[in-house]
């Protein structure tokens, strides 16, 4: 029993943390009273949209996922490979059960927050026994150095339609939902966390497994995508955003940077032919995936379909997902396969983005150009003063 627990306790410190590194050095300090951030570690605190691989790691094998998410897209490009007791990252999250409120949620924020307070105490103990556990766990003051980051909630959302409430029922308990946000982050504060990035929750409303559900009840926008659930998701952010200002306050040494995603992920679904694979042109380890032979951009195509599904106009099912079997004399087949080209889609599953989207997506956000304040994630240990935008 012990030893599980100290696997469950130690699932997130996998591959996904490489990046950040590459990212400090390819973007230089936005300031020259600032130095760029020294980010050792990255914990992240989420759902699965900002990481794969915590539900096979808790629960089994999980549904084949070509997909690899914002974060470890960060991690990948930022860090040019260092050695492995040069950068931890820890990941608090198993999909698809992770939610901040604990609605219909087995790994809630809470429980997200244990392992991590767990795995602090435990990581400390078996770094002190000397030998191997010297090079494989962080020592203390990553800690107090880490990037930790967000990007949790849209299951505290769906939680509510699954239930069969109405937007306004869900809407009314997001206030309780801020507040044990809240209080997680003043939680890893007091642990000794000062460097926060916090994503915002994306369109709803564009996703195709609220879209295959709701498509008859509810009215699209000029894009195609449900505008009430849409509604919905801002009034989360709109909430979150509130609830940031308010922490700015009360956690007088933490930096921290509230990101729009959902304008990303927004313009990226309903522009999707505008957009492709930009960072292959800039970073040679990735695949040039939306480059025709002759050099040219090919956006991304039908945004609207999953990649990996089974029939119906956005060849998704919920009871055949992807990876779906059925058994033909005796003989496993799978069903719900993958389409041809991945990297040229936006969605892989139907709920989650695929590793290409996600790349885009993320080469939006590093800069700063969707934060609140303004800086790139190379300088997000930084404090800013909101009343004369001067760092510290």
């Amino acid at each position: 029993m012990e030893a599980d627990s100290r696997e469950l306790a130690f699932f997130g410190v996998r591959m996904a943390a490489v990046a950040l590194a590459l990212l400090l050095r390819r973007f230089p300090a936005c300031s020259a009273a600032a130095a760029a951030c020294d980010f050792p570690s990255i914990f992240n605190f989420g759902d699965s949209n900002s990481d794969t691989g915590g539900l096979s790691a808790a629960f089994g094998q999980a549904p084949p996922a070509e997909r690899r998410d914002v974060l470890p897209q960060a991690v990948r490009a930022i860090l040019r490979w260092p050695p492995a007791h040069r950068l931890h990252r820890g990941g608090f999250e198993i999909a698809p059960s992770e939610c901040i409120s604990g609605l219909r949620c087995p790994i809630a924020l809470n429980v997200q927050l244990y392992e991590f307070s767990d795995f602090l105490v435990r990581s400390q103990y078996f770094r002190s026994q000397g030998g191997v556990f010297t090079s494989l766990l962080p020592p203390e003051e990553y800690f107090s150095r880490a990037l930790y980051t967000f990007d949790i909630g849209q299951n505290d959302l769906t939680a509510g339609l699954k239930q069969n409430m109405t937007i306004d029922q869900i809407k009314a308990y997001i206030p309780d939902v801020m507040t044990h946000y809240s209080d997680a982050i003043k939680k890893v504060y007091d642990e000794g966390g000062r460097s926060f990035w916090i994503h915002n929750t994306g369109p709803l409303g564009c996703l195709i497994y609220i879209m295959d559900r709701y498509h008859l009840e509810a009215p699209e926008d000029e894009h195609g995508c449900l505008s009430p659930f849409n509604e919905l998701a801002q009034s989360f952010n709109a909430r979150l955003k509130q609830a940031v200002d308010s922490l700015r306050t009360e956690l007088p040494l933490a930096a921290i940077t509230y990101v729009d995603v959902y304008s990303v992920k927004y313009n990226l679904i309903t522009q999707a032919h505008k957009h492709g694979d930009y960072l292959s042109t800039s970073a040679s380890f990735f695949r040039p995936n939306n480059f025709s032979r002759s050099g040219h951009l090919i956006g991304f195509q039908q945004p609207f379909v999953a990649c990996c599904g089974h029939g119906g106009k956005y060849n998704y099912n919920n009871s055949r997902r992807c990876g779906f079997k059925i058994t033909v004399e005796g003989k496993e087949i799978v069903i719900a396969k993958s389409c041809e080209d991945p990297s040229v889609r936006v969605s892989w599953d139907g709920i989650h983005f695929t590793e290409a989207a996600n790349r885009w997506i993320f080469e939006q956000i590093v800069d700063g150009s969707y934060s609140d304040p303004p800086v790139p994630l190379n300088m997000a240990c930084h404090r800013m003063d909101h009343r004369d935008k001067s760092m510290a």
